[in-house]
């Protein structure tokens, strides 16, 4: 298959997965506000470098979310580039990034994404999922890394061992910022297309992975406690998303859209001075599982 086609094709791959994935989100949310910005960038040339879409939610369930996609082009940083893994100051990266925020502190909070990247020489894909719950159910944490052990074969323990050692807070002990997943960088077996087939395989099991949990815990009560928690721990979540993430590094590095790429953030967050949660509480036990485990 030529190399542009194989471009294009994943391209549409990830806008159909956005609309998919939107689609289940107004049906779990009745009442979701969903606000689409399409949005173009310069590249670093300052010639038109591609764009995005980008789709924010506010609704009674999901409290705040974002599901993009974008496909960018064109003269990069030649500072930066040299940080990448392919070749010379033009790059070519396409991919969809999502992160749910729910209003019910029994709802995990989930990130995923999956992209492409041609630089030069090479091509190579990204991209994973993990969890980030504020109530010890651990049957969910079971089942989340369940569907990825399924979609992943073989490649699940690598997967699951390099999302756990990415995403935490290296400045807090390596403090994980949830129950993990798994994450992928840099994958290149030579084979392009046949690459490119193995990450739709996995990007087309987010669904699978996230909305039945959604389902099963969105109806249920919480106190001023829990989500008093779960404020909490999205202020250890903004802490890595704002020193760790790669891809916000990555987006701001290469002219992306600055609100698209923070659209991250939770809308409400808490900092407090040494905060743990209170003794032989649920959330001295969810603070626990913070840590690499085998689910």
């Amino acid at each position: 298959m030529p190399m542009d086609q194989l471009k294009n094709n994943f391209h549409q791959h990830v806008r159909l997965l956005q609309d998919k994935i939107t689609q289940a989100m107004k049906e779990l949310d009745p009442n979701l506000v969903v606000k689409e910005d399409l949005w173009e960038r310069k590249d670093h040339g300052g010639h038109h470098g591609g764009g995005g879409i980008t789709r924010a939610f506010q609704g009674e369930l999901f409290e705040n979310a974002g599901v993009n996609t974008s496909c960018v082009f064109g003269k990069i940083d030649p500072v930066f580039a040299k940080h990448l893994q392919g070749t010379g100051d033009e790059m070519w990266a396409a991919g969809i990034s999502l992160i749910i925020h729910p209003k019910n502190p029994k709802v995990p909070t989930v990130h995923a994404n999956f992209r492409m990247i041609h630089q030069g020489e090479r091509f190579w894909f990204g991209g994973g999922a993990d969890l980030t719950p504020y109530y010890p159910y651990e049957e969910d944490f079971s089942y989340f890394h369940g569907v990825w052990k399924k979609a992943c074969g073989p490649k699940y323990d690598e997967m699951k061992k390099t999302c756990d050692e990415y995403f935490n807070n290296s400045h807090r002990g390596l403090e994980m910022r949830g129950v993990g997943g798994i994450f992928f960088d840099h994958f290149n077996s030579g084979d392009t297309e046949k690459d490119a087939q193995e990450v739709y395989h996995l990007s087309n099991h987010f669904m699978e992975s996230y909305f039945p949990i959604v389902k099963k815990r969105m109806a249920q009560d919480w106190t001023e406690e829990d989500e008093d928690f779960m404020l909490h721990r999205r202020g250890r979540y903004v802490e890595f998303n704002l020193l760790h993430d790669r891809g916000t590094l990555f987006g701001l590095r290469t002219n992306g859209r600055v609100d698209s790429i923070l659209i991250s953030l939770p809308g409400r967050c808490k900092f407090s001075y040494a905060y743990r949660p209170k003794e032989n509480s649920p959330h001295e036990k969810m603070w626990s599982y913070y840590t690499p485990k085998a689910w």
